[in-house]
């Protein structure tokens, strides 16, 4: 027989049921969903990756799709 695989709390690692749906998930708990918000807040989690020079940050309309005047 197959195993189900079994999904763990990102934040404590604890066991999650499988087929569930939870409000929290991937995580177990509110407070669990929170210390991981926090992590990201406080800069314990980070993107990796530099954006690219050539992207334009300021203008969210590029000459390819102009804002009506």
């Amino acid at each position: 027989m197959h195993k189900p695989s079994t999904h763990r709390c990102r934040t404590c690692g604890i066991p999650l049921p499988e087929g569930v749906n939870s409000p929290f998930s991937p995580f177990c708990s509110k407070r669990c969903r929170m210390v991981d918000l926090g992590r990201w807040f406080s800069g314990d989690y980070a993107i990796s990756e530099e954006i690219p020079s050539d992207v334009e940050e300021d203008d969210p309309f590029s000459e390819a799709d102009p804002r009506p005047e």
